[in-house]
């Protein structure tokens, strides 16, 4: 049995996320030691890393309540867990896209620059009037 620090060390999860979770009952069946302290098992640890996932994958803590429903529904409740979880990673790759373009974006900036500086390309700007580039 794992301490409330020890479940912290063991998840990389904060004290007080950890104690949160807790509270917002999304760690199902909390045991209590006999000081009346928290202590988790081995297969609370593997489900608060399971909720940690969950957390990065952009997932509201009401998102997350619905699958701890489901999945406490056990085999039944796979089908609607596989939709949510397919709906969240379109989601993610959309953002992966986006940060794509993002970086390529900056990579062409830092190209442009470095011509610049390296005296292979004149400079020009597309905000100061004097110094936009002539494309016709």
């Amino acid at each position: 049995m794992y301490s409330m620090k020890e479940a912290c060390q063991q998840t990389g999860m904060t004290y007080e996320n950890l104690k949160f979770y807790c509270n917002e009952g999304l760690i199902p069946n909390v045991k209590r030691d006999k000081r009346n302290y928290r202590v988790f098992d081995e297969h609370d640890i593997k489900w608060i890393n399971s909720l940690n996932c969950l957390k990065g994958c952009g997932m509201s803590i009401s998102e997350m309540k619905e699958y701890l429903a489901l999945c406490l529904q056990g085999e039944r409740s796979i089908p609607q867990r596989k939709v949510i979880l397919e709906k969240k990673k379109e989601a993610l790759l959309s953002s992966m896209e986006e940060l794509q373009k993002s970086v390529a974006y900056i990579d062409w900036k830092q190209s442009f620059y470095d011509d610049v500086l390296a005296g292979r390309t004149a400079y020009y700007s597309n905000l100061v009037p004097e110094l936009m580039k002539d494309t016709d």
